[in-house]
């Protein structure tokens, strides 16, 4: 499928939504393309003081949950607010498109809406020229709950030379590698239809691995690790949806594979409720941290190379080899 001229792209003019002054501005554009069904509306929400003259951007992609729409970022607005006030996080742009209301960010296997090609290639190119957005890989990030989490984690997996930091939350993964090894338990809330609709009727199994998170992190560890790529997982371990164990599952997967990663595990929090606001936080501010090197303390390096030695003497090193350069062997 071929993209639309740029000419008909973007609707002519954004449309002042919230926001004056020193406040963050919520903007409305679409993009019409043959990849998706089209055109593709999204909001974007611009920080405080946002200007076309200042250094470009970095830019958050965020994608929104099964069922929603990019009307998720205008709830979520308050809490970014929040973070610029506070000075938690940098000015950054945050854009989320309205997708297919339960289409996963997929390539739908018989090729009638491919968002996965869309994102990452057509709208992410339209952002840059319609906004004052940086281009490099770490100024360019994904996050997303649910249906979002996943996608976001997808993308950022099989794409990781194109984005610097993922916060996938309570994405809606399977704790799982392969399709034959899904149980009713895991997809309780996912028909047939739905899932032939993404992975091909009888259900492609090679489509489906390599569309999963965890098979993409044990299949291409390597290129994760060295892309640099920071990530962030988190659930509730009293999620409705049960995805606190797909969670956890691909914490183990990107253990196992000596991804580093951070990853939350919320005691009594759902997949909905009062728990998302405060960790919505957590996973924002975890994206702005990884725009900024973390400044060395010397207290630490002086602790690390005191116990060099003790280490030194040992058969092991620790799980991710982190002292490696510190450790002289006889």
């Amino acid at each position: 499928m071929k993209l639309l001229s740029r000419r008909t792209l973007v609707s002519g003019a954004l449309f002042l939504l919230a926001g004056t002054g020193t406040a963050s501005e919520l903007v409305s554009g679409q993009i019409e393309t043959d990849l998706v069904r089209s055109p593709v509306e999204y909001y974007a929400l611009l920080p405080p003081g946002y200007s076309t003259d200042a250094a470009p951007y970095p830019l958050v992609i965020n994608l929104h949950g099964g069922g929603g729409d990019c009307e998720r970022l205008r709830d979520q607005q308050s809490i970014w607010d929040e973070l610029w006030d506070e000075e938690r996080i940098p000015p950054l742009v945050v854009i989320m498109p309205s997708a297919l209301k339960r289409g996963f960010y997929l390539d739908l296997k018989d090729g009638s809406q491919q968002w996965e090609t869309f994102l990452i290639g057509p709208f992410l190119d339209n952002l840059r020229q319609r906004f004052n957005l940086r281009s490099d890989a770490r100024g360019t990030m994904l996050t997303g709950a649910s249906m979002g989490g996943m996608g976001s984690l997808r993308l950022a997996f099989k794409y990781p030379e194109k984005f610097g930091a993922v916060a996938g939350m309570e994405p809606g993964t399977d704790p799982v590698m392969e399709w034959d090894e899904i149980r009713p338990k895991h997809r309780f809330w996912r028909s047939d239809a739905l899932m032939e609709q993404a992975f091909g009727k009888p259900i492609d199994k090679e489509y489906y691995a390599a569309n999963n998170p965890a098979w993409i992190v044990a299949n291409d560890a390597e290129k994760i690790r060295s892309s640099g790529l920071k990530i962030m997982l988190d659930a509730g371990d009293e999620d409705m949806y049960w995805l606190h164990e797909a969670t956890q599952f691909l914490h183990e997967v990107l253990w196992d594979n000596k991804v580093r990663h951070e990853y939350h595990l919320y005691l009594g929090a759902d997949h909905i409720g009062p728990s998302l606001g405060p960790r919505m936080r957590v996973a924002f501010e975890f994206l702005g941290r990884t725009l900024s090197d973390p400044v060395e303390d010397p207290r630490v390096a002086a602790g690390r190379r005191r116990l060099a030695p003790m280490k030194a003497v040992l058969d092991e090193v620790d799980h991710y080899g982190i002292d490696a350069h510190l450790i002289e062997k006889e």
